[in-house]
């Protein structure tokens, strides 16, 4: 049927399928009944091609939490509800997961990556994409290859030895591709050994689609794609955004020059089309072999296996009685998610505060300290409404706001096109609910003038911030603020005009700003926080102190520059824990960060991005409705100077991949320094005895027993371990694991397949059996043996 459809296409119609119809859909063709196929960002939510509040999407926690539950079936089913919203939206490709790896704790998008490990990255790939195409959306693969960190992304040049390509880097592309057949990969910004990724033909075509059999399409990222000739040759079938792009016109045009063969271009067709088969874009929606999820519940469930208890001398789980002293502005204004795509807008959020109230929790509240003096959007009190107006004047749009930001990147509200945007307003009142001292703010880049209560007061052309990535610069934009005394109750007008929109140009075409607002108490002495929060603690049964990164320090864009909580987050654990020796730490964050008071505290507890459901999920938690049965699935350390990989800024333009196939796990056993909490690590609520372990060719089967006094959940883990110390060789690699599942007292059983990958080294001759003698070590962390077989 493809054949026939492509037959009844010419030149031109198949060159602008190529290039895309706008920032986030292929042009249909009707008279082949080819609808305008729709992709969407992910990976913990489906945006949609409308990148506002407007339209709200369930958020799921980060992919590194999804990766701390090593739950593949909880991932699948994750899978699943992601394609029901995705259906909902008439989304058919959605542009996730992220399987780059966690090469440095440094990289600023280490959030949106499941591991350090290319195995369990792999394995939770594989699940998240089977359970999306499940749902008959296909899923697009990011970021192909080597894009493990976000200084000078676009334009990188990554140097990398092909042993740590293949058993690193390619290796979870290579697992998702043969165990889960996605239908479609993403070609990264960067270069890899001097080829961009969107040209390189030895790893597209020859390794993804040659040794591997992938038969599903190559879809660049977001202006990725560079050179006409050379990206179709190399191999890519869709560049995006449409529809200037180097296909399209170009395409066409090096066909009739003779630079390209038109059977390439019926080649890269013939797979636009299959995709849009498989999706519902050219025939009937595909069946879904996935059953309804409810998502709240979902995501609720996810957060809550996916916590990871680091350190616990008994305070956990909390009592249901006592008073709680929950302390740090993150436990009112949670963090939810990490910056730049990633971003979802969901329709509520559970604070921790909210979730512990919510649970009957008694609970006295301190802010502490804050991991950002950034003030947020305009909400509460707020009634405000968007008009853009043309070059004369005449509003050519209006539309009411959830709230005080403006994010139009790459779309537009309908009837709009760029051409009609002269200036921007966000316009409406605001009723003051407390009397005192209010801060209106402006975020962004361009020329602003703030008018509050019917006085100009701001007015100014803010410059755009000097970072490279126009990411970066849009999700870290510029702030000012003015003060303003209010009485209480009285209703005043509003109004944020933006003119000289920078960022209007170009193929995204983007209008971002923001009105933003804090109330008379947001900007209080910290040395008074921090006073109030030790008072809260002596005075409460157990403190509770969340802490976290910020916008600033975790996004897309740019890479973190340090590990060390933002603010005065670590003073704040310290003297909150002299204060209450019962003090619980709850880490708020997407990626490592350093902990100097680990040893003062009675627990740690990790929560990652915890997606909208965290509130619900930490009062589980904590107050013993659920266990913590989530495991580490990168090193944490101790300090960012131990790190085997802390180099993520490249020289001259290339960034060399000095320590091999030495990273996470593999490099930290390779170094004298000890991390704070090593790979596969984490507690709960029980305790587990290995019995045994009896292994079947490429099985091992696995006895494992609770002895605890609750129900529990435990992830056995398999190591390859060779006998001898192999400089060559890491100390032990990742051959396999499960999620095993017992009451007090009952026995489990797992059986665990160990791929073939995971004996085999990549040599000069390619793939290879090991030859060296080896341990097959059943753990209960990386070096946590508790089982050995040979």
């Amino acid at each position: 049927m493809i054949d026939d459809l492509l037959a009844k296409l010419d030149l031109d119609t198949k060159t602008a399928l190529m290039a895309g119809h706008d920032t986030w859909t292929l042009p249909a063709i009707p008279d082949i009944g080819l609808a305008s196929l729709v992709m969407s960002d992910g990976p913990i939510g489906v945006r949609g091609t409308r990148w506002r509040g407007a339209d709200p999407s369930t958020a799921l926690p980060s992919p590194t939490a999804m990766a701390a539950t090593w739950d593949a079936e909880l991932i699948r089913r994750a899978g699943n509800l992601l394609a029901q919203e995705a259906r909902s939206k008439g989304v058919h490709v959605l542009l996730a997961p992220t399987v780059n790896l966690h090469r440095s704790p440094l990289g600023g998008r280490h959030f949106e990556c499941f591991s350090e490990d290319p195995l369990l990255t792999g394995v939770i790939g594989a699940a998240y994409v089977t359970g999306v195409q499940e749902g008959g959306v296909g899923a697009a693969v990011k970021h192909f290859v080597a894009n493990d960190c976000e200084t000078d992304r676009m334009y990188v040049n990554v140097l990398v030895g092909e042993r740590a390509l293949r058993e690193l880097y390619l290796a979870p592309f290579e697992h998702i591709v043969k165990t889960a057949t996605p239908y479609g990969i993403m070609a990264a910004y960067n270069s890899v050994n001097g080829s961009t990724m969107t040209e390189h033909a030895r790893l597209m075509n020859g390794v993804l689609r040659g040794e591997w059999g992938f038969d599903g399409v190559v879809v660049s990222d977001w202006t990725a794609a560079r050179d006409t000739v050379r990206a179709a040759l190399g191999g890519l079938d869709i560049a995006m955004p449409g529809p200037d792009t180097v296909y399209g016109e170009p395409l066409a045009t090096a066909v009739r020059n003779g630079d390209i063969d038109e059977r390439m271009v019926d080649e890269h067709v013939r797979r636009i089309l299959t995709l849009a088969s498989r999706t519902g874009a050219l025939d009937e929606p595909p069946t879904s072999d996935a059953d309804a999820v409810d998502g709240k519940a979902l995501a609720r469930e996810l957060a809550t296996r996916s916590a990871v208890l680091l350190r616990n001398d008994g305070v956990l789980p909390l009592p249901h009685q006592g008073a709680i002293a929950l302390i740090g502005g993150l436990a009112v204004d949670a963090r939810v998610m990490g910056g730049g795509s990633a971003e979802v807008y969901p329709e509520h959020v559970v604070s921790p505060l909210k979730g512990l109230l919510a649970a009957g929790a008694e609970v006295t509240f301190a802010r502490g300290a804050d991991p950002s003096t950034r003030f947020r959007a305009a909400s509460a009190g707020f009634e405000l409404t968007a008009i853009v107006r043309d070059a004369a004047g005449r509003i050519r749009a209006e539309l009411p706001l959830p709230d005080g930001a403006i994010m139009w990147h790459g779309d537009l509200p309908a009837g709009l096109t760029l051409a009609d945007i002269h200036s921007a307003e966000i316009t409406g009142t605001f009723t003051a609910a407390v009397p005192g001292e209010h801060r209106f703010g402006v975020e962004g880049a361009g020329g602003f003038r703030l008018t509050v209560d019917g006085q100009e007061r701001f007015a100014s052309i803010v410059p755009v911030p000097d970072i490279d990535d126009l990411v970066g610069g849009i999700f870290l934009a510029p702030q000012h603020e003015v003060a303003i005394e209010l009485e209480a109750g009285r209703r005043i007008a509003v109004s944020l005009l933006h003119t000289e929109l920078p960022y209007l140009d170009g193929a995204l075409g983007t209008v971002s700003f923001a009105l933003g607002h804090r109330l008379p108490d947001a900007l209080r002495d910290p040395d008074m926080l921090l006073a109030e929060a030790v008072s809260a603690a002596q005075a409460a049964d157990v403190a509770v102190v969340v802490v976290g990164t910020s916008k600033e320090v975790e996004s897309e864009g740019f890479d973190r520059v340090s590990l060390r909580l933002p603010g005065r987050q670590d003073e704040l654990v310290s003297r909150v824990a002299e204060a209450n020796p019962r003090t619980v730490v709850v880490i708020n964050a997407g990626a490592p960060v350093e902990m100097p008071w680990r040893d003062e505290v009675a627990a740690i507890l990790l929560t990652w991005f915890p997606g909208q459901e965290g509130g619900h999920a930490l009062a589980d938690v904590l107050l013993g409705h659920a266990e913590p049965s989530g495991r580490l699935p990168t090193t944490w350390p101790a300090a960012l100077e131990d790190c085997p990989v802390t180099r993520v800024t490249p020289q001259g333009g290339t960034l060399a991949y000095e320590e091999g196939h030495f990273i996470g796990y593999r490099g930290w056993e390779r170094s004298d320094a000890v991390p704070a909490f090593e790979f596969g690590s984490g507690l709960g609520y029980t305790s587990w005895e290995y019995e045994t372990a009896m292994t079947r060719g490429d099985r091992i089967s696995v006895r494992v027993r609770n002895t605890g006094e609750r129900h529990g959940r435990e992830v056995v883990q398999v190591y390859i371990r060779p006998v001898a110390d192999l400089p060559s060789l890491p100390r032990r690699w990742l051959a396999g694991f499960a999620v095993a599942e017992a009451g007090p007292g009952e026995i489990a059983e797992v059986d665990i397949s160990l791929p073939r990958r995971a004996f085999e080294r990549w040599t000069s001759a390619g793939w290879q059996r090991l030859t060296c003698d080896y341990f097959i070590e059943i753990a209960h962390s990386l070096t946590d043996t508790r089982l050995l077989a040979r």
